[in-house]
């Protein structure tokens, strides 16, 4: 039986791709103030705005590729259970040939209602304002907006719970409750946290290995360290 290695992914490895994401330090997104494209609130304020800033993304997403992060993540399925958790909502794991795909905040090629939140649909091009669900309800991002409920993370802190191995790339554990999975890997669980400006992580309990680059070449190192392990 394979063992099962849980990663946790974010903006590092998408970055690499082309893909900017915004930083806490200034509150910005591709120059726009999170509060106003990312929270519920922006919505409600301009709905339009959201959409065009969401459809922009959409749009950049289908001019990326996967980098070799995303394909030796995928290429790590031939030798171990492998399960992606990731906080990235684009699709360049699911290219990258991964199969198995937790999205913690949403996925861009998605749409869901504005009002049933159980009603989502896969989208590829433009949301306008006047494309509804069935029962005439505004379509919107399928995406988690700060100050909104994480759908997918008991199923996240489920996959945690069994792992063999957990690595932890690209992500800077700033953003809850995503930063919080890593309180639930079993005790004897070893941890590889690949990021080139690492922050130190309080009160851990697991072994540690910290693996100082880009998400690209620290997943390279993470294949040989997990294949001798093996």
């Amino acid at each position: 039986m394979k063992k099962k290695l849980v990663v946790l992914t974010g903006a590092g490895i998408s970055a690499e791709s082309g893909i900017k994401t915004f930083r806490d330090s200034d509150g910005l997104w591709e120059g726009h103030d999170v509060m106003d494209v990312a929270t519920p609130e922006g919505w409600r304020k301009n709905p339009a705005l959201v959409l065009d800033f969401y459809n922009q993304r959409r749009k950049q997403l289908k001019n990326v590729q996967p980098n070799l992060g995303h394909q030796i993540l995928a290429e790590l399925e031939n030798d171990f259970d492998v399960y992606i958790i990731t906080q990235n909502v684009d699709d360049l794991h699911e290219r990258a040939g991964s199969t198995k795909i937790t999205h913690l905040h949403g996925e861009l090629l998605k749409v869901r209602s504005s009002k049933n939140e159980n009603f989502i649909l896969d989208w590829q091009d433009d949301i306008n304002i006047g494309d509804f669900d069935e029962h005439g309800h505004q379509l919107r991002p399928h995406i988690v907006w700060f100050n909104e409920q994480v759908p997918a993370l008991e199923v996240a802190i489920d996959l945690t719970e069994q792992a063999d191995y957990f690595a932890i790339i690209g992500t800077s554990l700033q953003v809850y409750p995503a930063a919080s999975l890593i309180n639930y890997t079993p005790k004897t669980t070893p941890i590889y946290y690949i990021d080139p400006k690492p922050i130190k992580i309080p009160n851990l309990r697991n072994p540690l290995e910290v693996i100082t680059n880009v998400a690209s070449e620290g997943v390279r190192i993470l294949r040989e360290k997990l294949l001798v392990s093996i």
